[in-house]
């Protein structure tokens, strides 16, 4: 079955790479591009949407003359945080994601803060960009729209298994559909704006008259616009990923991972602002059958070929934008594992030197959240900006400190940038809370404090543990008095008698063999057993009338550690080891439970002395012990 597990392991993942190769897993610009920035180059496909999503129960068709300006502000809030974390890049060469930044210049509990919401963002990426994936698909797949979660699930499950295989390949993997996005998109809207510009194609829904646009703005608040705004704001989703991920570039680490923020800062913008205008010109209509995208393009291109293209790119990117969070993800987990605040066993890299357990913790967690919620995107977004800016705010606050502190040549304008971002980002924090807040970014906000609650309470426990383990410099080998128990079943077998074995070699004072018996005569049985084979060590047979294992036994343990209270009791328990996973369903596993039981009692050492049953026989021996 090993055997089994490992070649379907090799076979989906790939072959184990060695720490040397680490240095040719690094990225080259165009293949980091989507890996690191696909995630905001994604939200140039759903944010207008959701722009329009909160505004058209009030206004209608009239929402689409919003659309514009509040795309434009979020470009410009894009420039902003940008231009922050390009002085990132340069101040922390080595990954300057939120959490390093604020545990550099914050303070611990600034930093915990930052972790938490980036996880929390992270997890929501995964699950909002899925969702606006399966959105797309299912506005061109019409039998797919009563199967998001199923569809949301399987796409959850690749993307994890790309990444597994390591950043490289997943980047390489990821590379074809996100610049073939870029293409189409770029194309579809300089096209449709050309095509709509000169008269060749006609609004998708007609323009409300005079008297009801008015009606409809009437009903438009500033309370209203910046719940748009929040939404729409989205769209700087995963800016902060290459900061995190500098790592991971070819060198020079600090000027590659640059040059490309600057390049996904360009076609995200350019995007954004592009679909905002041709969608003004053509005005779609708000849908939950249909993407906003999808009906600019069915206008554009008919059902055609192009048509075609453009949603599968559009799916594609959605999908796989997930990737920035699988990229970053285990990056922070690790991060903060190493730092004692996670469990440690996040920040160990797997067979292809990627960080195994963090992909795989992102992948089920996401994964629930999309089902809870139903593949839902709208109901999702809500919940997603929270982290995200928040985690800003406290990055360019740390940069603000670093710059001051430090006070390197040209510091005063570089701390201009950031404070202008940490206000910028603080700003938009508190909007999305206060507009957002009754629809779900009430989870979030709660959900941050309880995650640096429970990061604290790890860091508690690893000290508690460290203390505890801790050596004073005068301490030495103490000397061990060593007993040791034989557990037997009820027949004397190979088993018992490689146990029996390994107990006479440890040389104690004390060497028992114990059966916990069932039936009298099974018993008198074992005894006879034992005396035809001449065993030195002494049996002893605990009556089990009411046929419980554990009690008698447990007994018994208490009342020979007892006799000597500084013994430490080796419990020496034979096991059968079968090859076939179904062969493990014949046995009652009773050595397992016991072995469980004793885990928790102190001064006591559990040893399994496996038998090995061989492959050409048709099955165990009779008589397992114990049983």
């Amino acid at each position: 079955m090993a055997d089994n597990y490992s070649l379907l392991k090799r076979t989906l993942i790939g072959r184990p790479l060695s720490s040397a190769a680490d240095e040719h897993t690094r990225l080259p610009k165009l293949l980091a591009l989507p890996v690191f920035a696909a995630d905001a180059l994604a939200s140039t496909a759903f944010a207008s949407q959701e722009i329009l999503a909160v505004l058209w129960p009030v206004a209608g068709a009239a929402s689409i003359g919003y659309l514009v300006p509040l795309s434009l502000v979020v470009v410009g809030l894009l420039v902003i945080v940008v231009s922050s974390y390009f002085q990132t890049l340069h101040a922390y060469p080595s990954g300057g994601g939120s959490y390093i930044v604020s545990r550099e210049n914050l303070g611990t509990n600034a930093s915990l803060v930052a972790g938490a919401s980036l996880m929390v963002d992270y997890i929501l990426t995964v699950s909002v960009s899925i969702a606006a994936g399966v959105a797309a698909i299912t506005s061109a797949v019409e039998p797919l729209r009563n199967q998001k979660v199923l569809v949301g699930i399987v796409l959850i499950a690749l993307i994890t298994l790309a990444n597994l295989r390591g950043a490289k390949e997943s980047g390489a993997l990821f590379a074809p559909p996100t610049y073939a996005y870029i293409v189409l998109m770029t194309f579809t809207v300089a096209w449709g704006i050309y095509e709509s510009a000169i008269g060749h194609v006609s609004p998708i829904h007609a323009s409300a008259t005079a008297g009801g646009t008015q009606a409809a703005l009437t009903g438009v608040t500033l309370f209203l616009l910046l719940r748009a705004f929040s939404s729409g704001a989205v769209a700087l989703s995963g800016v902060e990923a290459i900061s995190n991920g500098i790592q991971a570039f070819r060198k020079p680490e600090p000027r590659n991972a640059a040059i490309t923020l600057v390049w996904a800062a360009t076609i995200l913008g350019g995007l954004f602002a592009g679909i905002a205008v041709l969608a003004g010109r053509l005005h779609p209509v708000v849908s939950a059958q249909e993407t906003i995208l999808s009906q600019i393009a069915h206008r554009l291109y008919g059902g055609g070929p192009m048509y075609v293209l453009v949603q599968a790119s559009t799916a594609c990117i959605l999908v796989l934008s997930a990737n920035t969070a699988f990229a970053d993800f285990p990056r922070l987990s690790s991060a903060i594992a190493n730092d004692g605040f996670l469990p440690r066993q996040l920040g160990t890299r797997g067979d292809r030197l990627v960080l195994s357990n963090g992909i795989l913790v992102l992948a089920l967690v996401a994964g629930g959240l999309f089902a809870a919620f139903g593949g839902d995107t709208t109901a999702l977004i809500p919940l997603f900006a929270v982290g995200l800016f928040m985690s800003f705010t406290l990055s360019q606050a740390g940069m603000v400190v670093h710059h001051h502190r430090l006070r390197q040549p040209g510091w005063p304008a570089k701390l201009a940038v950031n404070a202008v971002g940490t206000l910028a980002t603080g700003g938009v924090t508190v909007v999305v809370m206060v507009s957002k807040f009754t629809e779900g970014a009430w989870i979030p906000t709660t959900l941050i404090p309880v995650i640096v609650v429970a990061f604290k309470l790890v860091r508690r426990h690893y000290r508690t543990v460290a203390e505890e383990l801790a050596v004073q410099p005068d301490e030495r080998v103490a000397d061990v008095h060593l007993g040791v128990i034989v557990l037997v079943g009820d027949t004397v077998n190979q088993g018992v008698l490689r146990a029996l074995a390994f107990a006479a070699a440890l040389q104690c004072g004390l060497a028992r063999a114990v059966n916990v018996a069932f039936d009298p005569a099974a018993a008198d049985e074992l005894r006879r057993q034992w005396a035809q084979h001449e065993i030195a060590i002494p049996l002893d047979v605990l009556d089990s009338p009411y046929r419980d294992l554990t009690r008698p036994l447990m007994r018994y343990i208490d009342e020979i550690d007892d006799l000597d209270p500084d013994d430490v009791l080796t419990i020496v328990v034979p096991e059968f080891v079968v090859h076939r996973w179904w062969e493990h369903l014949l046995h009652n596993q009773s050595a397992l439970w016991l072995k469980i039981r004793l885990r928790f009692r102190p001064n006591t050492v559990v040893v399994s002395v496996p038998v090995t049953i061989a492959r050409h026989l048709p099955g165990p021996r009779a008589g397992a012990a114990p049983r």
